[in-house]
């Protein structure tokens, strides 16, 4: 059995036009798609901020980066640093999933 959703995007890319009707199941995936993105991306910046910063201290702590040690660096700046770096990952990502599932702006 295939639902309808209605999507509030026109199709036109001038505000106008014929507004977009999705199945369940595509609106589905493409849910299940960016949850997946969401959670790679999280998984990413919890080992990093994490991990490498408050577990993993005393082994990283000895490997410097610059002049200061691995650990201080993850809890200081790279958690910071990857969670910027990812922002823009999953703008990217989805920016190619939104063409890929034509709801794209």
């Amino acid at each position: 059995m295939t639902k309808a959703t209605n999507a509030s995007k026109p199709t036109s890319g001038k505000g106008g036009g014929k507004k977009q009707t999705w199945s369940l199941e595509k609106a589905q995936a493409y849910w299940r798609r960016n949850l997946t993105i969401i959670g790679i991306l999280l998984a990413i910046w919890f080992v990093v901020s994490y991990l490498f910063a408050i577990l993993f201290a005393n082994i990283l702590y000895n490997m410097p980066i610059g002049q200061l040690p691995a650990s201080f660096w993850f809890a200081q700046q790279g958690a910071i640093v990857t969670f910027v770096i990812l922002i823009f990952v999953y703008c990217w990502i989805m920016d190619r999933v939104d063409k890929e599932f034509d709801v794209n702006e």
